[in-house]
């Protein structure tokens, strides 16, 4: 089966998915675009068809109204869209990270593509870190990342990654702050981006207050029970069965002590353990036809759905 991974790089530890090209840390953004498979532009041209009358072929025409992308090295085709399509190459996606890198101590860590090029990313360490009772350790990532086949705005987004499991959970909170989106009928600006992400202590800060709120609250069994019930019933399924009971089943065994940092003072018996049980189940567990479907769902599709309506659960428990 064909792997969603195009190419990919690292640096430090393998990441949690185990894919990629290591890197030795502090390489140049040339380095990262060649290694990560960035190094290629992505091109347009007019929509062409050919008529054809009883078998023969006629004349080629255009369809003004839409684009074909591809792309530069491979000349294979991305996707179909309008002409108000405004495309983000690559090398914008790692250049958002070149003073941040270079001026503000951030620390490019993954970068690669999915889908054949389709969907591009990076994430960098921000050199933030927080640690809950316990010693339980959370480090604070930008995760950038853009599609051109219609599956996603270009989306700059927080990320929190907890060190001793390699959980990931995005930082959203309260009026989607941590996270911004640029829809591909606007251009893309990497500084009015940082700008309104605004790359401080300061949605971190308040990411971590609510973590620790979940750490100190202990969970009775009902709510245990009640909670994975949320989490796991699709109330919008109205068939029999809308709850998933094998992963109900699964994430439950997680929380009561076969999690990775289950046993933590932070995690166990605590709304932060039913999180996290969430959050490994998605990243780690959750069945998927392969790692790279794993990582481009629990990061862009149902798995991050997941974790954020296991996130929004548990902090109402708190509120």
């Amino acid at each position: 089966m064909a792997h969603l991974v195009e190419t990919m790089a690292f640096v430090g530890a393998t990441p949690w998915h185990g894919l990629g090209n290591q890197l030795t840390t502090r390489q140049p953004l040339e380095v990262w675009a060649k290694q990560a498979g960035m190094d290629w532009d992505i091109r347009e041209t007019p929509v062409r068809y050919v008529t054809e009358s009883a078998g023969t072929l006629g004349a080629i025409m255009s369809f003004p109204d839409n684009k074909v992308l591809f792309r530069s090295d491979t000349n294979a085709p991305l996707s179909v869209v309008s002409q108000r399509y405004r495309v983000v190459q690559p090398r914008e996606i790692l250049e958002f990270y070149r003073d941040l890198t270079e001026v503000s101590g951030f620390e490019l860590e993954t970068a690669g593509v999915l889908k054949g090029g389709r969907k591009i990313w990076a994430l960098a360490k921000t050199g933030q870190s927080s640690a809950l009772k316990g010693n339980d350790v959370s480090n604070a990532y930008v995760l950038l990342a853009t599609a051109c086949d219609g599956t996603l705005a270009t989306t700059a987004q927080f990320t929190s990654i907890r060190v001793v499991c390699n959980n990931t959970l995005a930082v959203a909170l309260d009026n989607s702050r941590g996270v911004v989106k640029v829809p591909h009928n606007t251009s893309f600006d990497a500084q009015a981006v940082k700008k309104q992400l605004g790359i401080s202590v300061s949605s971190w800060d308040d990411f971590m207050y609510r973590m620790k709120a979940l750490s100190e609250r202990k969970m009775k069994h009902s709510e245990v029970q009640n909670y994975f019930l949320r989490v796991f019933t699709d109330h919008n399924n109205k068939a029999a069965g809308a709850t998933n009971e094998s992963a109900l089943t699964k994430t439950l065994s997680l929380f009561e002590g076969r999690g990775k940092g289950s046993d933590l003072a932070s995690s166990k018996g605590t709304a932060f353990g039913l999180l996290n049980a969430v959050t490994e189940f998605v990243d780690h567990e959750r069945r998927a036809r392969s790692t790279d479907h794993r990582l481009d769902s629990a990061w862009f599709g149902q798995g991050a759905s997941l974790k954020q309506k296991a996130l929004d659960q548990a902090l109402l428990m708190v509120a």
